[in-house]
């Protein structure tokens, strides 16, 4: 997405605010979603560094300016430029590893694991659009909070790309096959949805986010949302999650179309076609990362993976294509390469997941905390 235009001192993209025992932060890009660029994420990685240390804030809460959303993700427009210059090089993932892309990746990766591990409250107001890296900053709180106009997705299939910021981790949580199912279509969550997914747990109307925040000034956060949250409506991801268990539990993204498009529900066959639509390339990759992520033994563990196939990604057609298609000329009709399933190989995938020596995110991340 674009940026604001200049108009004099620009306002700062992240807003970080003590209030009381909150520390708040906004991510104050209303005109473009609240996308989420590489300075954003030190400003968010420093003030959390920060008040880690600062005995006076109990409570940390994250929430996006506007009423369109948290975060729509990452500046894909910015990504695309890397992946062109990538490819025309010759580029090999270690080398990009170190463009900026990768170098924004590593500190939101880094980002997206401290906040799973943070020692104080976090609570993450997912209100409107959150989608791929909004999810990063919002889906590893200990709080979640969506709201009805809550709208959460995981869209990198679409664009020949594949989840991150910790999405595998938290798809392959889902129960069922619900975070496969949300994988590999794309479908855009609601916060029902999202509660029944995990990657969210408490119903707050929207009307009543200002008022949560003022009463996390002073109030533990777990007595604060009992205040405001409500049942949340029924999930209709949760009501088909029958057909859904039994077409995507297949370990082949072929077996897995080939049961959605036999199964005789109008639902499965719109998936089926929501899944032929996206990169065969990037499918093939994402069921691979979902299987492994739910044996890993820690979100950094995945998050590591994921580094590896998003550097690599930023090397392929597909990435360029998806962003071409969707973004930047917008006539929704990428030309994927390999064009089907068929044609993407065992080593096509496992082109995606080759270590990078002293570039791998774990590497990079205990260099990073050695500075600090």
């Amino acid at each position: 997405m674009s940026a604001e235009p200049q108009t004099g001192t620009a306002p700062p993209e992240v807003l970080i605010e003590k209030h009381g025992g909150l520390g708040l932060i906004t991510l104050n890009r209303p005109k473009a979603l609240n996308a989420l660029n590489h300075s954003m994420a030190l400003t968010i990685l420093d003030a959390l560094r920060e008040w880690e240390r600062d005995d006076s804030v109990r409570t940390v809460a994250i929430t996006g300016a506007g009423e369109r959303g948290l975060c729509a993700g990452g500046d894909i427009v910015a990504i695309h430029a890397d992946a062109e210059q990538a490819v025309a090089r010759g580029a090999s993932p270690y080398e990009s590893a170190d463009s900026p892309s990768g170098r924004f990746w590593r500190d939101e990766y880094v980002l997206n694991a401290l906040i799973s591990r943070y020692p104080k409250p976090y609570v993450a107001v997912m209100d409107g659009i959150v989608m791929g890296g909004g999810v990063g900053l919002s889906g590893h709180a200990s709080h979640r909070i969506v709201t009805e106009r809550s709208m959460i997705g995981m869209p990198e299939t679409g664009i020949g790309f594949v989840p991150d910021v910790g999405g595998t981790w938290l798809l392959a949580r889902s129960p069922g096959e619900i975070g496969t199912h949300v994988a590999l279509t794309t479908a855009r969550m609601t916060a029902s949805d999202a509660i029944a997914a995990r990657f969210a747990d408490y119903f707050v109307p929207s009307e009543h986010i200002p008022a949560l925040l003022d009463t996390l000034r002073t109030t533990d956060p777990d007595i604060a949302i009992a205040k405001f949250a409500q049942p949340a409506p029924a999930s209709a991801l949760q009501a088909q999650q029958d057909w859904i268990d039994a077409c995507y539990s297949a370990n082949t993204v072929e077996e897995i179309l080939h049961r959605l498009q036999g199964d005789g529900r109008p639902e499965a066959a719109k998936a089926a076609a929501d899944v032929l639509a996206k990169s065969p390339a990037a499918l093939k990759v994402t069921l691979r990362e979902l299987r492994g992520a739910r044996t890993a033994g820690s979100l950094e563990e995945v998050l590591d993976q994921e580094y590896r196939v998003s550097v690599a990604a930023l090397t392929t057609h597909d990435l360029i294509e998806g962003i071409r298609a969707q973004v930047i000329d917008k006539d929704r009709t990428p030309r994927w390469s390999p064009a089907t399933l068929a044609e993407v190989t065992a080593a096509d995938v496992e082109a995606y997941l080759g270590e990078l020596g002293d570039r791998e995110l774990g590497s990079a991340a205990a260099k990073d905390k050695d500075t600090q």
